[in-house]
């Protein structure tokens, strides 16, 4: 029996929409329905597969200001941030259209004949999506999969599923084939378990915590199933002396408190060198407070709520009574607020500078020399993603190879780039997203012998 779940506004606390949770024997039934469907899709000239995506790029461009709407009430993001999250899934299909046409595999010389490779369709892909960017995480992985030749099921999280079943309807509506890209909403326990362990499911592509990361990766083990992970950050923004400070302090805040620090790429740690920190806090304080927090739905609001009333008590609890800098503002009332916080802590074992907070918390410490701000940026877990802040273009890249991190910035805060990779080093993740080479993450290569000798 399918149960159900009210999707929660998070700037009000008000009831959107309740939606059906899937339960295993649906679950079953989509994966057949995408299995029976694969041989059609993949057999689609490549042309053809290109020019229907395209066509679910100019219906997903039809409706960009719907899907924005919908994820401002559903997510809490602002308008402006949502506008280009819609905007971001029409531009990766457009990207990826290109991919059908372009999967060339190679002819390698050998002797006795000739060698072929070809890039071979994976089959049925399961795709479990988290709820702090619903729809470009989403798109990041079914664009390329669709592309490839593969058909898709795609779990939204429970919290934010409204936007990925309207793209569901949008690819009908674009003409894509009946079980080529199905989304189900559901827990997951069941949904994206049965991706797990279905054996038509032959990859999983999963975005969240490093915790459940670890278990998806375990689980695939047993059918050597193929797996992308794009896990946790704890992400370090390293300012150094000879640094534009005006320009590095101005532009820390949206490195960290965009979509409320709920974001595995958020800059939560800063390493300020210690002959220009009490500077750098003097510029940090008023950008800080400068933070327009408030309806995402208003054009000029920089920052929304937390997700969850659950959500925002677990970041309470991990702030503590660390020491508090400054904080920007938050409304009153309704809404699962909480205000840009900045800690100073005095330990570096401190769990603000270890654990990532997943909210809009950031911790400001001081560093000496180079070698050690690349040691203690380097000193975690997680390797995703970070800025480097200097005027030295060597230093850039002697910095930018030292960091243990699969996405770097050097003077900006720019992570995410759909024509450019993006994963994880260490316990960030697995594999990459995104970029020309996307396509390989979905694909087998075949190898073919011909011999030509008599």
């Amino acid at each position: 029996m399918s149960t159900t779940i009210e999707v929660i506004n998070p700037a009000t606390e008000e009831v959107v929409r309740t939606v059906a949770l899937a339960s295993a024997n649906e679950t079953d039934a989509a994966i057949a329905r995408a299995q029976a469907a694969l041989p059609a899709w993949r057999a689609v000239a490549p042309a053809d597969r290109a020019r229907l995506l395209r066509r679910f790029a100019a219906a997903v461009d039809a409706d960009v200001e719907n899907l924005a709407r919908l994820e401002v009430a559903n997510s809490g993001h602002t308008i402006g941030n949502a506008r280009w999250e819609a905007g971001n899934v029409r531009d990766l299909l457009d990207y990826y259209s290109a991919g059908p046409e372009r999967l060339t595999g190679k002819q390698i010389p050998v002797a006795g004949g000739v060698n072929i490779t070809f890039a071979e369709p994976l089959g049925v892909v399961g795709v479990i999506v988290p709820w702090n960017f619903p729809m470009p995480i989403a798109a990041w992985a079914f664009a390329p999969a669709l592309a490839a030749g593969n058909t898709v099921v795609l779990k939204p999280a429970e919290l934010t599923p409204l936007t990925a079943l309207r793209l569901a309807e949008l690819a009908g509506e674009a003409g894509l084939p009946d079980g080529v890209f199905q989304v189900i909403a559901g827990k997951g326990s069941v949904v994206g378990q049965r991706f797990v362990t279905h054996p038509a499911v032959r990859k999983v592509v999963f975005t969240g915590s490093t915790e459940v990361g670890k278990q998806i990766m375990a689980g695939c083990a047993d059918q050597v199933k193929r797996l992308t992970l794009e896990l946790g950050g704890k992400n370090a923004n390293i300012v150094f002396a000879d640094a534009d400070l005006e320009r590095a302090a101005a532009a820390a805040p949206y490195g960290v408190f965009d979509n409320a620090g709920q974001d595995c790429c958020a800059r939560s740690r800063i390493l300020v060198q210690a002959e220009v920190y009490d500077r750098f806090m003097e510029l940090f304080e008023p950008a800080v407070r400068g933070v327009v927090v408030g309806d995402p739905a208003a054009e000029s609001t920089e920052m929304g709520p937390l997700i969850s009333a659950a959500h925002r008590e677990r970041v309470t609890g991990l702030l503590g009574d660390s020491p508090v800098a400054f904080r920007g503002h938050a409304p009153d009332g309704p809404g699962f607020w909480f205000p840009p916080t900045v800690v100073t802590p005095a330990s570096r074992s401190d769990v603000l500078l270890t654990d990532e907070v997943f909210g809009p918390v950031v911790a400001v410490v001081r560093f000496h020399d180079e070698a050690e701000a690349v040691a203690m940026a380097n000193d975690t877990e997680y390797g995703l993603s970070g800025s480097i802040w200097t005027r030295d273009v060597g230093r850039a890249l002697r910095v930018s190879r030292g960091v243990e991190a699969g996405n770097l910035s050097v003077n900006s805060h720019s992570s995410v780039r759909y024509s450019t990779p993006f994963g994880g080093f260490k316990q960030s993740g697995l594999g990459r997203e995104l970029g020309p080479d996307a396509l390989d993450a979905f694909t087998e290569t075949k190898n073919v012998f011909i011999g030509t000798e008599a």
